[in-house]
């Protein structure tokens, strides 16, 4: 396992590179100059110019990505252009809000996704199975932002049942409002996906013999559905539940911007439209480290779930 986890590692260092250096060099062809945007609308030419020398922005790309990873790795991100202030601090501000919508939308898909699922497959044909997987595929189809304004609209603007703009604050302390209605619209799009594929994993595992057995032992439907027909059919379920939440992290992005939500995927939309790319780039490195990391996760959750991985 530990020379699986290695592998993955090694395989992940170059794939993060790969993303940064696309996202560097799509960064420098925006139609925008840092230097001037420093410098002020009214700065002369030669004063543009010795700031774009300062900034290192006179050199060539594959100099300047150099010199970025250099500056990384030792801890060093940069300077907001538009706010002067360092961007390790900008994006520990907005990390833990990330974090939190992240884990509460998970929370509210995952149980959800996987009770569905299974009671479809535990009612298959019937008219329950049907509307559940009719939702699910209406779910799968609806984007994240047409959730959200639907929520928007009737839930926080027309009801005013909750908060739809900011956050008041951590869960822990008065904020569990303002998480709900942003963490159901990333949340909602993937109860479908987790349904269906619960659906077929359990229908599969229903008819193995050690379902067979379970029941001719007496046990209880409940029972047998629960702790042997679900629980061996988790395997397919679990890397379908990682890699969802690492496309998530996208849909994070516009749900942020649309309930103002002060994590790094809005951040990084700001520092994108308002060229401050030092910020942008280091918003970028998160999101890119977190997706891998839970590519990780996922791979350390499949080898304890399927021990004829270990073997391998």
């Amino acid at each position: 396992m530990g020379q699986q986890i290695v592998h993955r590692l090694l395989i992940s260092f170059p794939a993060l590179l790969g993303v940064l250096f696309l996202c560097f060099c799509l960064l420098q062809v925006v139609p925008a100059d840092p230097a001037m945007i420093i410098a002020g609308p009214d700065a002369k030419a030669e004063t543009i110019a010795a700031i774009r020398q300062e900034l290192g922005l006179d050199r060539s790309i594959p100099i300047q990505f150099f010199e970025y990873i250099l500056r990384v790795l030792r801890g060093d991100l940069g300077r907001s252009i538009i706010s002067n202030r360092m961007v390790s601090e900008e994006l520990a501000m907005t990390i833990g809000p990330t974090i939190e919508l992240m884990l509460g939308a998970m929370l509210i898909a995952v149980p959800s996704g996987l009770a569905l699922g299974t009671l479809a497959a535990v009612n298959r044909g019937r008219l329950a199975d049907r509307v559940i997987m009719a939702c699910s595929v209406a779910g799968v189809s609806m984007p994240v932002f047409f959730i959200g304004l639907i929520l928007i609209q009737y839930v926080g603007f027309k009801w005013a049942l909750l908060p739809f703009t900011g956050r008041t604050g951590p869960v822990w302390d008065g904020g569990l409002p303002s998480l709900i209605l942003p963490a159901l619209t990333l949340g909602a799009v993937l109860i479908g996906p987790i349904a269906r594929l619960t659906r077929t994993a359990v229908l599969e595992v229903l008819g193995a013999d050690f379902v067979r057995t379970a029941r001719a032992k007496g046990l209880r439907e409940s029972v047998v559905i629960i702790h042997h027909a679900l629980r061996n059919a988790m395997i397919p379920v679990v890397t379908l539940i990682g890699l969802q939440a690492a496309f998530l992290l996208g849909g994070a992005v516009v749900t942020e911007t649309m309930f103002s939500w002060p994590g790094v995927g809005r951040l990084a939309v700001g520092a994108i439209v308002s060229s401050d790319f030092p910020t942008a780039q280091g918003a970028i490195m998160i999101l890119a480290v977190a997706f891998l990391s839970i590519n990780l996760l996922v791979d350390v959750l499949y080898v304890y779930l399927d021990p004829r991985v270990q073997r391998r």
